[in-house]
């Protein structure tokens, strides 16, 4: 409130006052003043009014105009504050100084419950930013909040009840309350000089919200502890199961709990951001730090750009943390961050001593020198008992650290932190304990190195491509000596290995030279010309021939759109795969480079790997590694076959591919767009990991770049999403549609298109399109699950499925949120009707098939289809 509202309330407190000593006061009692400014001049009977007040009727118009006059000034002198004895009753609100918030009463959502709260006043979608009595709602209208004479709110209802009250150590000797422009509501002594020394202020008892300049943590001084906590769900602000703080340990970290349990870790403070938030870096909308110290422990953000407008909000309905910006040209808040982001984040998945990898698969595993405490269990991919030493730790023997780098630090609830002491002096410290297991720096933001020593096991640890920081493992010397052995032999095998195939390359060349020179004198192609730089080791015709019996028939494992593919073994015993790429194939010379280009500088376990190639004649050949379980599409479209496939191998299959297919839009050098994802291009080893193969129709794209458009249109019927089979634009999204396909393919066991159903259903999406919206997707998978588990997970699965094949590009989900669905707990969005364009396409391939009874609906690659 400004200094002059206060003066004029002043003025019209006084006014009153003097007219309660006049028998005309109690006119205003008995007329509602309302009532005269909305009816009118009323006509007052002589004989009543004037001879029973004895007051001057020449009077009476000045003192109904300073009745006007005065609750006008006074409604004014209330838009951002009140003083004691005041009140503010439903219907009526304050308003900041400059407009950005309004307090008053609200009932949210469907519900009937009347709540004093904040939100923002310029917002058309009201948002509630802050909730007072969230506990104890209001039945009706009758909500009176008002500033005592000590300085606290007393908010009541109509029988004069309290139901929600503020306290202060201090008591006012003229108490304002105020509603600050930030969104913090304040009580404050006018006496005081220092106007920031609030009474009691809304931005230390938060609600879901955490806004610009609210603390988020501890006031050591006072043990007050600034929590944020969800709403039970939209009509209900009464505090839910999630909530986040600062957890105060000898080394602070940002925790969030579901109920009491760890649910999300962000990890502690290194000077930079926190451990576990790689992504909390420098940015033109905010900034942020983190205090700690004797006095206050907590975590701040600062806008940086005025005009725009955030929030930080914890979601119940998505278990989630959630930053939004508001985004005014759509009139919507826009999801700008979001954690648990992953699989990985979820708190201790992987158990004690124990490491989560989200590109790896399984996500889980021991840290160097330790091993899984019961292997049958770890197996089976439960994860939660953690891992052991390798080697027990002997105090009596000498021991020393590995390094693991982009680390997110352990759980600090048993750790010791000095925030002088250097890296060295910090290995020294925890070589003297024996308790300790691992060191690391307590700030890496060059203003000092610090020391954390942790105690006992290691929990909830994970790895980050771009991120995180360096950790020391304490493991036995011994341990160290042979790690340091194996680095040498990393190092110096490949080297000495690449010399001696460098100069096999060379004698060959030479060997052949002669044969190229005249295979260019007859105008043939040049077999030098051709092995440009492909990254990859050159075998000769000869013994690739050799290594599948002269191509036999007996020795081919299958054939697809470019060729047949054959089993061979090398001299070693090395059992490949052979590609050998028909001469009247539609994949060229281009193609060939393209897949041999891509894939060698592919590097993830849910990728099949490319051992070596040949190029020689008018050969091109292509040698993987050999998949003794071969194609997916040979097991699931098998019933014999798929019948030995249990669900949670085929869950398996399903966050395999889907990893993969991450690690080719996201985590690769270039983002790749397979543009040809079905079931025959996913091999499976021994263990039935599965592994994308077959990147000849992949597209890279470098920097932001992730969609495209062209003419000639690649890729497989019954898997290729709408707008690429009819309009040649391809993107991740049309990846995903295909991952859609496949993913319920796998859950169903039946091909998208062809397959036979009792309902004459054309294609798979059809059909599960009818199940899901009468109710029955578990009749996907036949005979009702006993399960409640893998019936959830069947349910989940579906449901993403049909996410990913949403006609509309734009609802598809990205793979990064595809994986966290399928391994999440959190509510998925409602699937929107999925893209039926397929049964144009099968369509046009029936009339095809009519003519020519080779082509296959779902199995043959297109290649020359023009986009209309």
């Amino acid at each position: 409130m400004s200094t002059s509202s206060s003066k004029w309330l002043y003025i019209c407190e006084l006014f009153e006052s003097l007219l309660l000593c006049s028998k005309v006061y109690h006119l205003c009692v008995l007329v509602d003043l309302q009532m005269i400014l909305a009816l009118g001049p009323l006509k007052f009977s002589a004989d009543w009014e004037y001879e029973n007040f004895g007051f001057h009727n020449n009077l009476l118009p000045l003192y109904l105009c300073l009745c006007v006059v005065c609750s006008w000034l006074k409604a004014s002198a209330l838009t951002d504050g009140m003083t004691a004895l005041q009140s503010l009753k439903d219907g009526e609100t304050l308003i900041s100084n400059g407009g950005n918030f309004e307090l008053g009463f609200f009932s949210p959502g469907r519900s009937k419950g009347r709540y004093l709260g904040i939100w923002y006043k310029n917002i058309p979608v009201r948002t509630v930013v802050w909730v007072a009595n969230r506990r104890n709602p209001i039945k009706d209208s009758s909500g009176l909040l008002v500033v005592n004479n000590t300085g606290s709110l007393v908010l009541s209802n109509g029988s004069s009840s309290v139901v929600w009250s503020t306290s202060s150590a201090r008591m006012a000797q003229d108490p304002l309350l105020q509603l600050l422009d930030l969104g913090n509501l304040v009580i404050r002594d006018i006496r005081d000089n220092n106007a920031d020394n609030y009474l009691w202020q809304s931005f230390d008892y938060p609600s879901d919200t955490l806004l610009p300049g609210m603390k988020l943590g501890w006031d050591l001084r006072t043990r007050l502890n600034r929590r944020i906590t969800s709403w039970r769900s939209s009509d209900d602000p009464a505090p839910g199961e999630l909530s986040s703080g600062v957890e105060l340990d000898a080394y602070p970290q940002l925790m969030m709990y579901r109920g009491t349990q760890k649910f999300f870790r962000g990890g502690p403070w290194n000077g930079l951001r926190f451990s576990g938030a790689p992504e909390l870096k420098k940015n033109p909308v905010f900034e942020f730090n983190f205090v700690s110290n004797k006095e206050e422990v907590y975590y701040v953000y600062q806008l940086l750009n005025k005009s725009v407008i955030t929030r930080l909000v914890l979601n119940e309905t998505a278990m989630t943390r959630q930053r939004y910006v508001w985004v005014e040209t759509d009139m919507s808040w826009k999801l700008y961050s979001s954690v648990p982001r992953d699989y990985c984040d979820t708190y201790g998945l992987c158990g004690a001593n124990g490491m989560c990898v989200i590109s790896d698969s399984p996500v889980c595993q021991c840290l160097e020198g330790f091993k899984p405490k019961f292997g049958r269990n770890w197996n089976f991919m439960d994860w939660s008992q953690g891992c052991i030493p390798e080697e027990p730790l002997d105090c009596s023997r000498k021991h020393d650290f590995i390094r693991i780098s982009g680390m997110k630090l352990p759980d600090t609830t048993h750790t010791w932190v000095n925030g002088s002491m250097n890296l060295r002096k910090c290995k020294e410290a925890c070589l003297k304990n024996c308790s300790c297991m691992a060191y690391s720096n307590s700030d890496i933001s060059g203003r000092g190195n610090g020391c954390v020593l942790w105690f006992g096991d290691l929990i909830d640890i994970r790895q980050f491509f771009d991120g995180g920081q360096d950790l020391y493992i304490r493991v036995p010397s011994s341990k160290q000596a042979n790690r340091s052995w194996v680095v040498i032999a990393v190092v110096v095998v490949p080297i000495a290995s690449i010399c001696v195939l460098l100069l096999l390359i060379c004698f060959l060349l030479r060997r052949r030279m002669k044969g190229n020179d005249k295979n260019e004198e007859q105008g043939g192609p040049s077999a030098v010309a051709e092995r440009e730089d492909l990254g990859l080791p050159l075998l000769d015709l000869a013994t690739v021939a050799q290594a599948t019996g002269d191509f036999s028939v007996d020795n081919q494992l299958g054939e697809g759109g470019f060729g047949p593919v054959y089993k061979g073994v090398l001299m070693d015993g090395q059992n490949i795969a052979v590609k050998r790429l028909s001469k009247g194939s539609g994949q060229g010379l281009n193609e060939f480079k393209n897949e041999v280009k891509l894939i060698a500088k592919l590097q993830h376990r849910n990728l099949v790997r490319l051992l070596a190639c040949c190029i020689e004649e008018d050969e091109k050949i292509l040698i993987y590694e050999y998949m003794c379980n071969g194609s997916l599409d040979s097991v699931i479209f098998d019933q014999s076959r798929g019948s030995l496939l249990d669900w949670s191998q085929r869950f398996s299959i399903i966050c395999g591919i889907a990893r993969g297919l991450l690690y080719l839009h996201q985590d690769s050098r270039l983002r790749i767009i397979h543009r040809d994802l079905k079931a025959s291009n996913v091999l499976l080893d021994d263990a039935l990991n599965p592994k994308i193969s077959d990147f000849g129709m992949a597209r890279p794209f470098g920097g932001d770049q992730s969609q495209g458009n062209t003419r000639r249109i690649v890729g497989t019927y019954g898997y290729m999403a709408p707008e690429y089979a009819l309009y040649g634009l391809f993107s991740v999204k049309s990846d995903v549609f295909s991952f859609g396909i496949l993913l319920l393919e796998i859950v169903s066991g039946k091909k998208n298109t062809g397959f036979d159903n009792p309902q004459n259903h054309c294609n798979l999406i059809g059909y599960v399109w009818q199940l899901w919206r009468e109710g029955r997707p578990l009749e996907l998978i036949g005979p009702p699950l006993d399960d409640v588990l893998v019936q959830h997970e069947v349910m989940r699965c579906t449901h993403v499925g049909l996410l990913c094949i949403q006609q509309n590009p734009d609802d598809r989900p990205n793979m990064s949120t595809v994986v966290l669905m399928l391994n999440g707990e959190s509510a998925l969005p409602q699937p929107k009707e999925p893209g039926f364009l397929i049964d144009v396409i099968q369509s046009e391939a029936c009339l095809l098939s009519i003519t020519n009874a080779s082509h296959s609906v779902n199995d043959i690659t297109i290649t020359t289809m023009e986009g209309r």
